[in-house]
């Protein structure tokens, strides 16, 4: 007699990008309370309400899931419409805004992520090796270059700042985020006149910065 392995759910047969969704949701929302190392990828399905199988077939690894929550995180941000005429300051503190409020929702499953990377629990390093790129994204949803050189040295800079902020936002809990937004005002000013940043002249569709 065959045996019958229980706690698995039968396929779903969900959409793909619902899949995704449903499975990172439940991820970031488990690790609000448990430990995110501790979290076996059986517990996550079960919480998304797909199989194992299901999740298997988009999510090869705890790490996948992370990576595919900061594409998704960066994918709404770029998407968001700037003011080509706006100061480089102001279109950067908007961008990186707009990501924070995107983030809003997953914030008690990331300060669990915070809590395990303090504890040296290195399962969450996913996110923070994706960070790279997404601070380039930040630069480019902005309209200035993240390529090249100068680029490079602008992605280390904003991550400095970003990374200052994201402490500050993690424990701002009011609704108009008056801390981080002034956090966040000061760290990009301390960055600015290392990141060799220019107002360019006012064009059609708006220019990147050089």
């Amino acid at each position: 007699m065959a045996r019958k392995i229980s706690g698995s759910k039968t396929s779903s047969q969900k959409p793909v990008a619902d899949l995704e969704g449903a499975v990172v949701d439940a991820a970031l929302t488990l690790a609000a309370d448990r430990s995110w190392s501790g979290l076996a990828l059986a517990d996550i399905a079960a919480a998304a309400e797909v199989s194992l199988a299901d999740l298997y077939g988009v999510f090869p690894s705890k790490g996948a899931i992370l990576k595919s929550f900061a594409r998704r995180v960066d994918a709404a941000m770029v998407a968001l419409p700037g003011e080509a005429d706006a100061t480089p300051h102001d279109r950067l503190f908007e961008v990186l805004m707009h990501r924070f409020d995107l983030l809003a929702r997953y914030k008690p499953g990331l300060r669990g992520l915070g809590r395990d990377a303090r504890r040296g629990r290195l399962d969450g390093l996913a996110l923070a090796c994706h960070l790279p790129r997404s601070l380039g994204w930040m630069l480019e949803a902005a309209g200035i270059s993240a390529s090249g050189l100068k680029g490079a040295v602008r992605v280390k800079l904003l991550g400095l700042a970003y990374l200052a902020t994201v402490r500050v936002w993690l424990e701002d809990d009011s609704a108009d985020l008056a801390r981080t937004m002034a956090s966040l005002d000061r760290a990009l000013k301390r960055a600015e006149p290392f990141m060799r940043l220019r107002r360019p002249p006012v064009a059609p569709g708006g220019e990147a910065v050089a």
